[in-house]
């Protein structure tokens, strides 16, 4: 709700468009964390222009490479779509 209140001005543009193509992006970031070395994977997915799905979280496990760190938000990403 914070998060809600602190963000009132901000909005979405959602535009029109016959583009039903599905776009997605992903990242992480290798051991962000540096009290448990935890990576943190965040995905974007999109339907033609429109942003439709944002997430951003802790992966649960600890990776022992960034291209581990990767492979984990690919995976999260494969499965959103």
């Amino acid at each position: 709700m914070r998060y809600l209140k602190h963000s009132i001005s901000y909005y979405l543009l959602l535009s029109c468009s016959s583009s039903f193509i599905f776009q997605a992006f992903s990242d992480a970031d290798w051991a962000w964390d540096t009290d448990d070395r935890q990576s943190v994977g965040a995905y974007c997915v999109f339907l033609g222009s429109n942003l439709i799905f944002l997430r951003s979280k802790q992966q649960a496990t600890v990776a022992r490479s960034s291209t581990k760190a990767e492979y984990k938000a690919l995976a999260d990403t494969a499965a959103e779509l």
